[in-house]
């Protein structure tokens, strides 16, 4: 069974970097692409950055890019997203998720899901 745990998350202020990491176990995972997500109260959950299998191709949200990076280590089952230059409108629950594809995934292209972690940027 395909297990994903975020960590890294919480409370910082407007203008500071986080990473985030997703561990994934019970999965072949440097064979599939990884993605990161984000919902924030009182909206749907959006798409905030995507890595295929090997980490050669990655996609951004308009929102974080320049400021976001996604990576993977395969040798460790982890996906991290690097966050920068933080705004409070980044505020959210932040979710990783396993592609059922090696290359970069679309939004169809999930089928599991961690259970979240929160960052909160304050102003």
């Amino acid at each position: 069974q395909v297990q994903l745990v975020e960590s890294g998350g919480g409370l910082v202020q407007a203008g500071v970097s986080l990473t985030l990491s997703c561990a994934v176990s019970g999965h072949t995972f440097s064979r599939y692409g990884m993605g990161w997500f984000r919902q924030a109260p009182g909206k749907d959950r959006e798409f905030v950055a995507a890595i295929n299998w090997n980490g050669s191709t990655t996609s951004y949200a308009d929102s974080v890019k320049g400021r976001f990076t996604i990576s993977r280590d395969n040798a460790k089952n982890t996906v991290y997203l690097q966050m920068n230059s933080l705004k409070p409108e980044d505020t959210a629950v932040y979710y990783c998720a396993v592609s059922r594809w090696p290359r970069i995934p679309t939004p169809s292209d999930y089928d599991s899901w961690g259970q979240g972690t929160q960052v909160t940027v304050s102003s």
